[in-house]
């Protein structure tokens, strides 16, 4: 790129990995106190509001969201969020004015709130991750936390018509992992419409498996990643054992999907 096509937001972004090993530095309250403003300004569906994030700060509940996650490093993280999709306090709004929360009417606990409010909870994330970055901090995006959603949702005590959607853990990097491929933008961007041709979507595959081959994760430094391919292949059927039942877990909550 040349300078009128970057600026420092850009090569934040350009330059975001992963990090799971952090000293141990606290971070400053001050920092902290700005990334969680960050997040606050992200786009919100409907002006809504209706995310969440819980701060862990107690050792014993952090070493049990690792546990779930079945990722040790997540009990080092010197700052760990859980953002969840937050209908709750906007049904409680609601309740004060006079709305009935448990009624047919009751638009809040639809599953398309439930995907909205998902969403808004993205969205902030990504904004307090790159406020990070930027900062020159390290962070990794914990879809782990999701391995367990009950036992998640009894740890974090968290009530009716709210559900979790993914943790953050942040802190001072204290690893330098390199940048991990990514597809062709022409697999991906496309031009008015999906492409009709199946072929068209992988284009650059086998140059993509090549360079994925190539990546070591310091995870496991000693050997290369498998072909894109082959990861595809092999997360494309799960044994029933580890096939998570997302519908009953959310109705648990207290959404709904016949509407």
């Amino acid at each position: 790129m040349t300078d009128n096509q970057t600026n420092e937001t850009i090569n934040t972004l350009l330059n975001r990995r992963s990090i799971r090993k952090f000293k141990t530095d606290p971070i400053d309250p001050h920092i902290r106190e700005t990334l969680e403003k960050v997040a606050q300004r992200a786009a919100s569906s409907n002006y809504m509001n209706d995310w969440s994030a819980i701060r862990i700060t107690d050792r014993d509940l952090q070493g049990d969201i690792a546990r779930i996650g079945r990722q040790p490093y997540i009990a080092q993280a010197p700052l760990l969020y859980v953002f969840i999709a937050d209908e709750h306090r906007n049904a409680r709004i609601a309740e004060r004015k006079g709305i009935d929360v448990h009624g047919d009417d009751f638009a809040f606990n639809s599953s398309y709130r439930l995907i909205q409010a998902s969403n808004d909870a993205v969205l902030a994330l990504h904004a307090m991750e790159t406020a990070a970055n930027s900062l020159g901090l390290g962070c990794v995006i914990l879809g782990s936390v999701l391995n367990d959603i009950n036992r998640l949702i009894d740890v974090l005590h968290l009530p009716e018509y709210t559900y979790p959607v993914l943790g953050l853990a942040i802190g001072k990097p204290d690893q330098a992992p390199a940048l991990k491929p990514r597809l062709d933008r022409s697999d991906q961007f496309f031009v008015n419409e999906y492409p009709a041709d199946p072929d068209a979507v992988i284009t650059g595959l086998d140059r993509f498996d090549a360079d994925v081959h190539r990546y070591y994760d310091l995870r496991q430094a000693d050997r290369p990643v498998d072909a894109f391919s082959d990861q595809i292949a092999q997360g494309a059927v799960k044994p029933a054992s580890e096939k998570r039942r997302f519908t009953p877990t959310a109705e648990r909550q207290g959404f709904r999907f016949d509407r």
